[in-house]
């Protein structure tokens, strides 16, 4: 069984823009399950994060990202960082981005 070059010829020139649109499918399809699996699930947590720092207040037992616990003692809503005792009479400041826990909420929020 012989194929002819003219018919061998034809096959290769008959591609179109719709066999290069089925090729581009995939990518496509990774790109959306990447964005629902990955992407969408990462968004939620920061933003998450972001109001758990938000509502920090005095009193709250925090655990941060290096391991230590402490009960915050001194909250600002404009600056970043937070006064936090890790042991008795020591006290440090850490940035709130730091914070990864809120693991007892404390005294309710003085009214101004």
């Amino acid at each position: 069984m012989l194929i002819t070059p003219a018919f061998a010829q034809g096959a290769g020139a008959a591609s179109s823009g719709s066999e290069i649109a089925l090729q581009l499918v995939p990518f496509a399809l990774i790109f959306v399950i990447m964005y629902f699996l990955i992407l969408r699930p990462q968004q939620r947590r920061l933003k998450d994060h972001q109001s758990m720092v938000k509502a920090l207040r005095r009193e709250d037992t925090i655990v941060t990202t290096g391991g230590l616990v402490g009960r915050v003692t001194k909250v600002t809503d404009d600056a970043a960082e937070v006064e936090v005792e890790i042991a008795p009479n020591v006290r440090v400041k850490i940035v709130r981005t730091m914070i990864s826990e809120v693991r007892v909420k404390g005294a309710p929020v003085k009214a101004a």
